[in-house]
C-alpha cells in the first residue's frame, strides 16, 4: 500500500492541532476537561488557550473563549480577521457565536460533541445564512487523538471517583 500525499494545508492543521493536543493536557493537568485552542495568523500563534471554567469560576471560560480573549489583547482589536482557530472539540453555542463576533474565518477543529456541539452534531451555525459573517470550517482533525484524549481524561475522573466512595465505604 501506498502511502497517502498530504498537501501542505492538512499537514499543517495537524501540526496546529498537536499544539492544540498540548493545551488541552495543561487544562487536564488542573482538573479541567482537556480542551485547548489557539489562533493563527500567516503561520504565527496569536492567542492560545485551554478549558478553565472550574479553575476560574467563570462558566464562559472555554478554550475558544480564552484563546480569543488572548488574540484580541495581543493584538488590539476585538476583530481577528485572516486567521484560523484550531480547537480539539467541535465548539458549543457561545463559542460559535463568539468566533463568528470576532469574524475567524476558518475552524478547524478534532473530534465533535454529540450532546452540545453546533457546527456539526446538532446544528450547523457555523453556516447559518442568516448571520452576516460565515467563516470556513474542517471538523476531524487528528480526530482519535483527542476523542482519545476525552476519553482517558473521564475514564480516570471515574475511576478517582469510585476510589473515593470506596473509601468512604470502608471508613
Amino acid at each position: 500500500m501506498g502511502r497517502a500525499v498530504m498537501s501542505e494545508q492538512e499537514t499543517s492543521d495537524e501540526y496546529w492541532m498537536r499544539r492544540a493536543l498540548a493545551l488541552a493536557e495543561q487544562g487536564s493537568a488542573l482538573g479541567e476537561v482537556p480542551v485547548g485552542a489557539l489562533i493563527v495568523r500567516a503561520g504565527a500563534v496569536i492567542g492560545e488557550g485551554f478549558n478553565q471554567p472550574i479553575s476560574a469560576h467563570d462558566p464562559t471560560a472555554h478554550a475558544e473563549v480564552i484563546a480569543l480573549r488572548d488574540a484580541a489583547g495581543r493584538e488590539q482589536n476585538y476583530r481577528l480577521p485572516s486567521t484560523t482557530l484550531y480547537v480539539t472539540l467541535e465548539p458549543c453555542t457561545m463559542c460559535i457565536g463568539a468566533l463568528i463576533h470576532a469574524r475567524i474565518s476558518r475552524l478547524v477543529y478534532g473530534t465533535t460533541e454529540p450532546k452540545a456541539g453546533v457546527v456539526e452534531s446538532r446544528n450547523q451555525l457555523a453556516h447559518t445564512p442568516y448571520y452576516n459573517h460565515l467563516m470556513e470550517v474542517e471538523g476531524g482533525v487528528l480526530m482519535e487523538a483527542c476523542q482519545q484524549q476525552l476519553t482517558d481524561f473521564f475514564r480516570q475522573r471515574r475511576a478517582e471517583a469510585k476510589a473515593r466512595k470506596q473509601s468512604d465505604a470502608a471508613s
